[in-house]
C-alpha cells in the first residue's frame, strides 16, 4: 500500500471522533503487521510521534492499541527512532501526569521486550538504565514512579542482565538501599529486581551484595519488615543464582536458623520466610548445604506443629474403629481466628521437609526414623490447605523410598522398606480419621497418600482391608462426593485389588462390590471407565482359581454382568468407556463362562460386533484372547466362523498392535478350537501370514511362526495346510534366516518351525536340508550371508536333524564332515557352515561314535581364514559338551602342548565350561582342578585375547565350584603381576549374573578385596576393578550397596583425566597424542551410570555433577556419550541437584553441538558427530523438562540458539518426539 494512504491513516488518528481515532489506529495496526511493509525517513518521525501520542489518548482502547502497534513498529523503523520514542517514553514516565504513568510503563515494557536485535538493545540500555536508576534513586519521586522504574528494570535486567554487565555495580549500588526504604511495595519490588540482576551478577559482585544483605540480617536492631524483606531477598537470591550461592550458606543459614527459633511470638511471617529460604537452599545448593541438613531437619520437624493459639486435647490416639457419625465432630474444629496465621509457617515447614527429602536420598533411614511418625501424626492439622501439603510431604517420602530401594528384593532392619512396613498401622489408623472427615480435599489427600503406599509396597495393607472397606463405601456412595472423589477410591481401590492375594478380600466382597457396581451407572465418563477397570480386578479376586470352591462367588456373577453389560451395548459414550467395557466383559465371559450359560448368545455377538468397528477392534481381539484362553473353554460355537474370518482379514491391516494381538488371539483358539475350525480357514490363514515373516520387524515374524507351528501341530489339518506352509511360508523363512538381525524370539521360532515342518504331511528331510544348506550361498543380489546368518542356519539344521532321527542325523554328519576333509583353502562359506553345524548337533548329541571327529575339526585350525578358525574352536567345544569323559582330557591336553593353537583352544573350553554353568552340569572334581591350574598358568599371557578368555573360563567355573575358586581368585589379587590380578577380577566380573546362585553368599563378604583393587598402581588393574563394580551394581547391587560410601570417591576419581596417561608417539612426518586413561574414564562413567539405576540411594549427585560430570561432557567422544545418558538420568531423579549447577553445564553441551569436523573429515568422523550432537541434544531436552530451568540465563540463551539454527531446531524436535 502506498505512503499516500498511510498519510490518510495518520490524519485520521489525530481526529475529533474517538470512533474514527479507533479504526484508523487498528487499519495502522494490520498495515504495519503486513509482510512487505517499508517506511521512509519522515514518515518514521511522524509515525512513532503519533503513536507516542495516541498513547495519551483519553479513549483507553485506542490507548491500548496504540501499544499493540509498537509491537510490529519497533521492529520496522531505525535505530535513531527506538532511542526518541523510549526517552519520550521514560520522561512522561517520570514527570509526566499521573493518568499517563500506566501506559507509559507498559509502552516502555513493550519496546524492551520486541528489540530487534542486541546492538539495538544495547543503545536502547544504554539510554534507559540512568533514567530508571534516577527514578529509584532520587528521594522527591513518589512511591508509584519507584514502583514502575523497579518493574520495568526487572524486566530489562532479566532479558538483557548480561549485555549491563559495566552497569551492574552501579545498579547494585541503587539497588540495595531500595530494602530499607518504608514502603513495603518498593521493598517487594527491589527484591524481584535484585534477584534479576544476581543472576548475570559475576561472582564478586554476587559476593559483595549477599555479604551486604547478611550484615543487614545480623543487624538485630532493624525493624522486623525489613528484616522480613532481607530474608525474602536471600531466599530469591539462592533461586536466581542456584548452586552460586554455595559458598554464603556458612553465613546465611545459622541467622535463618536463629530467626526461626527466636522470632517473637507474634512474628509468624518472620519464621515462614526463614523456612522458604532454606527450602530454597536446600533445592538449589544440594552439595553445601548438606552440613546443615540434620539442624535443618529438626527445625522442620519442630514447626510442622507450631500452633501456639491452640493446644489439641485429643493427644491421645484412642482406638477408633467405634466411632459415632460425625455429626458432634464439628464442635472440635470450630475453633477459627482470622488473625492466627501460624498456619502459615506450618505450610513452609512441611515444604522444606519435602526438598529435603527430595534431595537427600541418603538421608532415607533416618528420615523414616525421625520425620515419619511425627508427618503421620500431623494428619490431624486442622488447617486445610496446610494438610494437603502435609500429605504431599508423605507422598514425596513414599516416592522417594520407591525410587531408592527399586530392583531390591531382600530388605535388612535398616533398609527404607522395612521401616515403612513398620508405620503401616499407624498410616492406615491415621488416614482411616481423614476419611472420616466432611471435607472432600481431605479425603482426596488421604486417598492420594494410600495410592502412593499401595505403590511402593504393594502388599502391606492386607490386614487392613476391612478398616479401609468404610471409607471406600463412603467415598463411592455419599450424595457429596465429587467424581475427582470418586475416582481417586476407584484408583486405590483397583490397585489394592492388584497388589494383594484374592482371599484377603473375601470377606468384604459383600461391602466392597455393591459401590463398585454402582459407580458403574455414573455419568461422568472417568468414573466410570475406572469403575470397569476396578471391575476387572474384581472379577479376578472373586473367582481367583476355577478349580477351587473355597468362596461362593454365584450371588455376584450377574450384578456385574448386568452392569458392565448395560455399557457394553451402549453406543453413544466416551472411547474409554467402551474399551473398559470390552476388556472387562471379556474377563467376565472367561471367568464367570460356566454360569452366563443363557446370556453368552446375546452377549458374544455383541463383542464380535465391537470388532468390525475401528475405534474399539484392537480391544475386542484383545478380549476374544482372554475368552479363547479360559480354562472354561466357554461355547463359541454362535461366532466362531464369523471371528476367524474378522481375524484373517485384520492380519492385511496396517495397524502394527493390531497385527500383533490378532496373531495371538488366533493361536489360542486354534490350541482352543481348532476342531471346529475347517482346515479351508487354515489355508487362508496360511497365505494371510506368510506375508508378516520378514526381518523389518522380528516380533511379528516371530508371532507369525508360533501360529504357523499350531496349525501344522493341529492333527486335523489337512495335507493342503502342509503344502500352502511349504509353498507359501518356507521360502520367506529361508529369507529370514539369511538375516544379520535374527536372534531371540524369533530365532527360537524359527528352529520350532523347521522341526515342524519335518512332521508336517510329505516333506522330505533332504530336501529341507538341502534348501537350508544352499541358503548359505552367497547370492548374486545380497552378496555373502552375514556372520550371524551362519549360526541362524546351523542351529536350523540341528533341529531339523534331531527331529528326523538317528539315521538321518549321522548321514549328515558324515556329510559335514566329508566338507571338512575336502580341500580346505578354497570354499570358505561351505567349510564355516559345516563346523557351525557339527557343533550345533554335537552340543544336543553325543558325536563319539564318528571316528576323529575331534581330529578332522581340529584340523581347521591351520585354516588361512580368521573365520573358519574361530568355528571350529565353537565346533570343538560344543561336541565336547556331548560327551565331557571322552573330549574334555583330549582339549585340556591340546592346551598344553599346542601354544600356537591355543587362544583357539582356550575358546572351546570357555564353551564347554559355559554350557555347564548354564546347564547346570557337574565337573567331576580331578576335571575342576586340572582346568583351574591350567587356566591360573594363563593368566599373565601377554595377548589381553587370552586374558580375557581366560578370566571369562574362571568366572563361569566359579559358578559351578565356588567353594574352591573364589578363595583361589582372592589369593592371587596380591600377586606381584599386574596382568594377574587383573584377570582375577574380570573373573569375578563374569561369575556375578542376574540370577540367585550359590557363589552369591561365598563371594558377599570377599567382594571388597576385588573391588578395593580400584586404587591399584596399573591402569589395566584398576579398569578391570571398575567394570567389575558396574556389573555387580546392574545385576546384585546388594553385593555392593554396603561398600559404596568407601567406593565411589574412588571410582569418581577415576573419571578425572590423568595427565601422565598421556604421551605422544611419534611417527615422523607427525606426532600422534595416545590417551592411555580414556577407556577407563570411559568405563568409570558406564558405571555411574548404572549405578543411578541401582544405586540412587548411595550416590550423591551434587557432589558428582561438579566437578566430575562436568569434565566428562567436555572429554573424548566415547566418553561424551555416556555423560550426556547420565545427565538426562540426573535431570530425571534428581533435578534439583541439576538445577543447582545447571549455568555451569551449559558451556561444555554448547561447544558440542556447535562442533563442526574439518572439511576434510571422513564421513565415520562426520556420522560420529552427528551422533554426539544428537546425544547431546537428548540430555538438553531432559534438563529442559525440569521446571525451574528458566532461571538460568545461560541455558535459556541455549535454548533460543538451537531454536534458531534449523539444523538443530531440526534435530531436537525430532528428538522431543521420540
Amino acid at each position: 500500500m502506498a505512503n499516500l494512504a498511510l498519510t490518510g491513516i495518520l490524519e485520521k488518528m489525530t481526529g475529533k471522533d474517538k470512533d474514527y481515532r479507533y479504526m484508523a489506529t487498528s487499519d495502522l495496526l494490520n498495515e504495519l503487521n503486513k509482510e512487505g511493509f517499508k517506511l521512509d525517513v519522515d514518515l518514521e518521525a511522524k509515525l512513532s510521534n503519533i503513536v507516542i501520542q495516541q498513547l495519551d489518548d483519553a479513549a483507553g482502547d485506542v490507548s491500548g492499541l496504540a501499544v499493540k502497534c509498537l509491537v510490529p513498529l519497533v521492529k520496522k523503523i531505525h535505530e535513531q527512532q527506538v532511542l526518541e520514542m523510549t526517552n519520550k517514553l521514560c520522561d512522561k514516565l517520570l514527570n509526566g501526569k499521573e493518568q499517563n504513568r500506566d501506559i507509559a510503563s507498559i509502552a516502555v515494557k513493550t519496546i524492551v521486550a520486541e528489540v530487534p536485535n542486541a546492538t539495538v538493545a544495547q543503545s536502547v540500555l544504554v539510554s534507559i538504565s540512568p533514567k530508571l536508576i534516577r527514578g529509584i534513586v532520587t528521594q522527591a519521586m513518589g512511591t508509584e514512579i519507584k514502583c514502575e522504574c523497579l518493574d520495568i528494570l526487572c524486566d530489562v535486567l532479566h532479558k538483557y542482565g548480561n549485555l549491563m554487565a559495566s552497569d551492574h555495580e552501579v545498579l547494585l549500588s541503587a539497588l540495595l538501599p531500595q530494602l530499607n526504604t518504608n514502603q513495603a511495595s518498593v521493598r517487594k519490588k527491589a527484591v524481584s529486581c535484585i534477584a534479576s540482576l544476581a543472576s548475570s551478577l559475576s561472582d564478586d559482585l554476587l559476593a559483595k551484595a549477599t555479604v551486604e544483605i547478611i550484615l543487614l540480617l545480623k543487624n538485630q536492631t532493624t525493624k522486623s519488615e525489613l528484616t522480613r524483606t532481607d530474608i525474602q531477598m536471600i531466599g530469591a537470591l539462592s533461586r536466581a543464582v542456584g548452586y552460586r550461592f554455595g559458598p554464603h550458606l556458612g553465613d546465611a543459614v545459622p541467622i535463618l536458623i536463629n530467626y526461626c527459633n527466636n522470632a517473637s511470638e507474634n512474628d509468624e511471617e518472620l519464621r515462614e520466610y526463614s523456612l522458604q529460604a532454606l527450602e530454597s537452599f536446600l533445592l538449589r545448593c544440594p552439595r553445601d548445604i548438606s552440613s546443615y541438613c540434620d539442624q535443618i531437619l529438626h527445625l522442620t520437624l519442630e514447626f510442622l506443629s507450631h500452633d501456639p493459639n491452640f493446644t489439641d486435647n485429643m493427644e491421645e490416639d484412642t482406638d477408633d474403629e467405634s466411632y459415632v457419625e460425625e455429626e458432634d465432630d464439628d464442635s472440635a474444629n470450630e475453633y477459627t481466628d482470622d488473625e492466627d496465621v501460624s498456619w502459615k509457617v506450618r505450610r513452609a515447614a512441611a515444604k522444606c521437609l519435602a526438598a529435603l527429602i527430595v534431595s537427600r536420598p541418603e538421608m532415607l533411614s533416618r528420615l523414616y526414623e525421625e520425620a515419619c511418625p511425627k508427618l503421620i501424626d500431623r494428619f490431624k492439622e486442622r488447617e486445610e490447605n496446610v494438610k494437603m501439603d502435609i500429605f504431599n510431604t508423605f507422598i514425596e517420602l513414599l516416592r522417594q523410598t520407591g525410587n531408592v530401594t527399586k530392583g531390591q528384593t531382600d530388605f535388612d532392619e535398616s533398609s527404607p522398606r522395612y521401616l515403612l512396613k513398620q508405620e503401616v498401622a499407624k498410616i492406615v489408623r491415621s488416614v482411616n480419621k481423614q476419611l472420616r472427615e466432611k471435607s472432600i480435599k481431605t479425603k482426596v489427600g488421604a486417598f492420594s497418600v494410600l495410592k502412593e503406599l499401595v505403590i511402593v509396597l504393594p502388599d502391606c495393607l492386607a490386614e487392613h482391608i476391612g478398616s479401609l472397606t468404610p471409607g471406600i463405601e463412603k467415598a463411592l456412595c455419599d450424595k457429596s462426593s465429587t467424581s475427582n472423589l470418586k475416582i481417586e477410591a476407584l484408583v486405590f481401590t483397583r490397585l489394592v485389588l492388584a497388589s494383594h492375594a484374592p482371599p484377603v478380600f473375601h470377606p468384604y466382597i459383600k461391602a466392597i462390590s455393591a459401590p463398585i457396581i454402582s459407580s458403574v451407572g455414573e455419568r461422568y465418563y472417568k468414573v466410570t471407565a475406572e469403575a470397569l477397570r476396578v471391575c476387572g480386578e474384581l472379577v479376578r479376586v472373586v473367582r481367583p482359581d476355577i478349580e477351587v470352591f473355597d468362596f461362593d462367588f454365584k450371588p455376584y456373577v450377574h450384578p456385574i454382568y448386568a452392569a458392565i453389560m448395560s455399557r457394553l451395548t451402549n453406543q453413544d459414550q466416551d472411547q474409554e468407556v467402551k474399551e473398559c467395557a470390552i476388556s472387562c466383559m471379556g474377563l467376565v465371559v472367561s471367568t464367570f463362562g460356566d454360569h452366563l450359560g443363557a446370556e453368552l448368545p446375546s452377549c458374544l455377538p455383541v463383542l464380535v460386533d465391537r470388532m468390525g468397528n475401528e475405534i474399539t477392534r484392537l480391544t475386542a481381539v484383545k478380549a476374544f484372547a482372554v475368552i479363547a484362553a479360559s480354562p472354561l473353554h466357554i461355547d463359541l460355537s454362535c461366532v466362531l466362523e464369523h471371528v476367524i474370518s474378522e481375524l484373517t482379514a485384520f492380519l492385511r491391516k496396517a495397524n502394527r498392535a493390531l497385527r500383533q494381538a490378532t496373531l495371538g488371539t488366533l493361536n489360542t483358539l486354534i490350541v482352543g478350537y481348532g476342531d471346529k475350525i475347517g482346515s479351508a480357514a487354515y489355508e487362508v490363514i496360511v497365505a494371510e501370514l506368510s506375508t508378516l515373516i520378514s526381518d523389518s520387524d522380528l516380533h511379528m515374524a516371530a508371532l507369525a511362526l508360533e501360529l504357523c507351528c499350531t496349525l501344522m501341530a493341529d492333527k486335523r489339518s489337512g495335507p493342503t495346510v502342509g503344502l500352502t506352509v511349504r509353498n507359501k511360508v518356507l521360502p520367506q523363512a529361508l529369507t529370514l534366516i539369511r538375516s544379520s538381525l535374527l536372534q531371540g524370539q524369533a530365532l527360537l521360532a524359527l528352529r520350532n518351525f523347521f522341526t515342524a515342518l519335518v512332521y508336517s504331511a510329505n516333506t522330505s528331510f533332504d530336501v529341507l536340508l538341502d534348501s537350508l544348506l544352499s541358503a548359505a550361498k552367497p547370492s548374486a543380489q545380497a552378496g555373502a550371508v552375514a556372520k550371524q546368518a551362519l549360526f541362524s542356519i546351523a542351529q536350523c539344521v540341528a533341529v531339523l536333524c534331531l527331529s528326523a532321527g538317528d539315521k538321518k542325523c549321522s548321514s549328515t554328519v558324515n556329510m559335514l564332515t566329508d566338507i571338512l576333509k575336502a580341500d580346505s583353502s578354497t570354499n570358505s562359506a561351505k567349510q564355516h557352515l559345516s563346523l557351525l553345524c557339527l557343533g550345533e548337533i554335537g552340543r544336543r548329541k553325543d558325536l563319539s561314535s564318528h571316528d576323529h571327529i575331534e581330529n578332522i575339526v581340529i584340523e581347521s585350525f591351520q585354516s588361512p581364514f580368521e573365520e573358519i578358525k574361530s568355528a571350529a574352536s565353537y565346533a570343538l567345544g560344543n561336541i565336547a559338551v556331548g560327551n565331557l569323559p571322552k573330549y574334555l582330557p583330549f582339549i585340556l591336553d591340546k592346551i598344553d602342548n599346542q601354544q600356537k593353537k591355543q587362544y583357539l583352544l582356550l575358546h572351546s573350553l570357555k564353551e564347554v565350561i559355559v554350557r555347564q554353568s548354564v546347564d547346570k552340569a557337574e565337573f567331576d572334581d580331578s576335571s575342576v582342578d586340572k582346568i583351574t591350574k591350567l587356566l591360573f598358568n594363563h593368566c599373565e599371557s601377554d595377548e589381553e585375547g587370552v586374558r580375557n578368555v581366560v578370566a571369562e573360563c574362571l568366572g563361569k567355573i566359579a559358578l559351578i565350584e565356588p567353594g574352591k575358586l573364589v578363595p583361589a581368585l582372592k589369593e592371587r589379587t596380591s600377586s606381584p603381576a599386574a596382568f594377574t590380578r587383573a584377570t582375577v577380577v574380570i573373573a569375578v566380573k563374569y561369575s556375578i549374573v542376574e540370577r540367585q546362585e550359590k557363589i552369591d553368599e561365598i563371594l558377599y563378604p570377599e567382594i571388597s578385596t576385588f573391588l578395593m583393587l580400584i586404587k591399584d598402581q596399573d591402569r589395566h588393574v584398576r579398569r578391570a576393578a571398575v567394570l567389575a563394580l558396574s556389573t555387580a551394581a546392574h545385576n546384585k547391587p546388594n553385593l555392593i550397596k554396603s561398600l559404596l560410601p568407601e567406593l565411589l570417591p574412588l571410582l569418581y576419581d577415576q573419571t578425572v583425566i590423568k595427565k601422565e596417561l598421556i604421551r605422544t608417539v611419534d611417527l615422523g612426518p607427525f606426532k600422534h597424542t595416545v590417551d592411555d586413561g580414556l577407556e577407563l574414564r570411559k568405563a568409570a562413567f558406564e558405571c555411574v551410570d548404572t549405578l543411578l539405576e541401582s544405586c540412587l540411594d548411595q550416590v550423591n549427585p551434587s557432589s558428582f555433577l561438579v566437578p566430575y560430570l562436568l569434565s566428562g561432557l567436555d572429554d573424548h567422544y566415547d566418553v561424551k556419550m555416556p555423560c550426556h545418558l547420565i545427565l538426562s538420568k540426573l535431570a530425571d531423579k534428581c533435578p534439583s541437584a541439576v538445577l543447582a549447577v545447571l549455568d555451569s553445564l551449559v558451556d561444555p553441551l554448547q561447544k558440542t553441538i556447535n562442533f563442526r569436523p574439518k572439511q576434510d573429515a571422513v564421513k565415520q568422523e562426520v556420522d560420529r558427530n552427528e551422533d554426539m550432537i544428537r546425544s547431546a541434544l537428548r540430555a538438553i531436552a531432559s534438563l529442559n523438562r525440569i521446571s525451574g530451568g528458566d532461571c538460568s540465563h545461560k541455558f535459556k540463551n541455549l535454548m533460543n540458539e538451537i531454536g534458531k539454527s534449523k539444523t538443530l531446531s531440526e534435530k531436537y524436535s525430532s528428538i522431543r518426539n521420540e
